[in-house]
């Protein structure tokens, strides 16, 4: 059977390459007769896997010296805990809340200290960035937690919040490696990569090392203190071999495209493809404010529940997968993350128009 074009939110697509590759390693990884899921992370072979794929992570991204990078477990949604966790001395942090995960990010850190929310659009269903250029940020706040890309609301910070010099926490698991970061910017970037950078199961943090103490709330996890993590390289316990490998091989895959100015130009180049259509559609509308639309992930609807069903039902008959919008907002949603190529953009456009014709 032909691959389809899978616009998923997340487990999502991978560059088809990095899969063949893989393939092509499955059962001897390079002479060693063992596939990487088979092999001790004690290993030299997987040593080698792992400090390269961090290398190639740091030269991507630009990580200073001062940074340690953690390939770890439990997804970004641990971390949401690990964070008030490892960084809230003063028991006090501000969220600014923009969608779902930063709203369970924000829950979550209530139990470990005061959350105050800084900023909401909640008002309009997060379908827009509200202004972060004074917020009332207080000098006892251990840090400002943003999520930077919204993956069910399709939003994107394309300016950081004014911090007020406290330390910027940001979950960038739907925008990783799409574009350029200035990470000296942030105190702690983190995102699980099964979106936009490898499988499911992985979630890589960038930590500034002044922050990795051994000063965490009392009862925190030996697991969930970065200082346990960051000592031990990443390896305290077995990790998820398999999905750093894969991310390794990604990170490969961007270097050899031409790095992150040109993934960014790619998907500026994409997303252009799809907003120009539902900008100028009688049919399809665009749900997020267009200054704050993200580049990743594309939210759209008919304004007819029982219609956008019918075009979910007909997109995928036509071999254009997952485009069901969140079950929290219904409607339509297309994710289209760096392995997306362009073509398939242009036939999901090219599907809307045929749609439109018949429907509207």
């Amino acid at each position: 059977m032909a691959r389809v074009y899978n616009f998923s939110a997340g487990p999502a697509v991978l560059p088809e390459e990095v899969l063949q590759e893989a393939a092509d390693e499955m059962l001897d990884y390079r002479g060693s007769g063992m596939s990487v899921m088979e092999m001790s992370h004690r290993s030299k072979v997987y040593d080698d896997i792992i400090k390269e794929a961090e290398k190639d992570f740091r030269e991507l991204l630009g990580v200073p010296d001062n940074y340690k990078v953690l390939f770890l477990q439990g997804g970004a949604s641990q971390q949401f805990a690990a964070i008030p966790m490892n960084l809230m001395k003063n028991k006090k942090a501000g969220y600014v809340i923009t969608g779902q995960w930063a709203k369970k990010a924000y829950q979550e850190a209530k139990i470990y200290g005061e959350a105050v929310e800084l900023a909401s659009s909640a008002d309009k269903t997060f379908s827009y960035i509200p202004d972060c250029s004074d917020l009332p940020i207080t000098d006892d706040m251990d840090y400002v937690y943003i999520c930077e890309n919204n993956t069910i609301y399709g939003t994107k910070f394309h300016e950081l919040p004014n911090t007020k010099g406290r330390d910027l926490v940001a979950d960038v698991s739907s925008c990783f490696l799409s574009e350029p970061m200035d990470i000296a910017k942030y105190a702690l970037v983190y995102g699980g990569v099964q979106k936009n950078v490898g499988p499911a199961g992985v979630v890589i943090d960038i930590i500034r090392e002044d922050l990795i103490t051994d000063d965490c709330l009392p009862g925190t996890p030996t697991m969930l203190k970065f200082k346990t993590q960051a000592d031990n390289d990443s390896l305290y316990n077995t990790p998820p071999c398999y999905g750093i490998y894969i991310c390794g091989k990604v990170f490969k895959w961007i270097k050899n495209m031409g790095g992150l100015s040109v993934m960014k130009q790619r998907n500026e180049e994409k997303a252009k493809i799809l907003y120009d259509f539902l900008d100028e559609s009688r049919l399809f509308k665009g749900t997020v404010r267009k200054e704050d639309r993200s580049l990743m992930n594309v939210p759209f609807v008919t304004g007819d529940e029982e219609l956008d069903k019918k075009f979910v039902a007909e997109s995928k008959a036509a071999g254009l997968e997952n485009l069901k919008g969140h079950r929290s907002v219904g409607g339509m949603r297309a994710s289209i993350y760096n392995a997306m190529p362009k073509a398939g953009v242009e036939k999901l456009v090219e599907f809307m128009q045929d749609f439109e014709k018949k429907n509207a």
